[in-house]
């Protein structure tokens, strides 16, 4: 019986047969350098795939995915995906990307305890608190959860103009920060229209000197 695996490695072959039908120096080209305009922060999850949902092609998009989409300053992975893509790879716009349904989002409104992933939602359990009002006074669960899923990613958004990593980029070129949300059960991305796009645009206290 062949392992579900070797599906894998036989859609790979399919992958490079069809692009080289189409364009012979595809894979020669991809393999020189990436100029990717976009940085995508995205969550883990597995229908939520950065380059299919948005038909672009690989080297178009620099990926960071975590469970929820959380911007976490003292994660250094993302940190050092952050300045990478930031400082070397010079990115023009970077997308923050929830979408309905999330999990880590779902685990952030429960009380249930989860082990290490507790450690993680919590982050998310934060920003709950921050529009406990708000989110409250929405009687239907499934739509408090989609607007939890909406704020988790404009705080996201803020985290990251909250870094001196994006600051930084601020003083020397433009750099925008958008938030989007993508509907499972639709294919659709609703931009959240909370662009950050410059130091003016964060809380004073946030911002630093250079």
């Amino acid at each position: 019986m062949e392992a579900s695996y070797q599906r894998l490695l036989k859609g790979n072959e399919t992958f490079i047969a069809e692009r080289l039908a189409l364009d012979p120096d595809f894979f020669t080209r991809l393999s020189k350098q990436q100029k990717p305009e976009f940085l995508w922060v995205g969550c883990s999850d597995s229908r939520v795939p950065a380059n299919e949902i948005t038909n672009t092609d690989p080297g178009e998009i620099f990926v960071h995915r975590n469970i929820a989409n959380v911007v976490v300053h003292t994660d250094l992975n993302f940190m050092s995906v952050l300045q990478y893509s930031v400082e070397v790879l010079k990115v023009k716009h970077i997308i923050v990307c929830g979408h309905y349904g999330c999990g880590g989002v779902l685990a952030a409104m429960s009380h249930s305890h989860l082990g290490l992933v507790n450690k993680w939602v919590r982050n998310i359990k934060e920003v709950y608190q921050k529009y406990v009002d708000e989110l409250e006074a929405i009687a239907d669960s499934d739509a408090r959860a989609k607007r939890l899923v909406e704020l988790n990613v404009i705080e996201q958004v803020h985290n990251l103009a909250k870094t001196s990593i994006v600051q930084k980029a601020w003083q020397e070129r433009p750099l925008q920060i958008h938030g989007w949300v993508y509907g499972l059960d639709s294919g659709r991305i609703k931009d959240l229209e909370c662009k950050i796009r410059r130091l003016e645009d964060l809380e004073p206290i946030f911002r630093y000197e250079f």
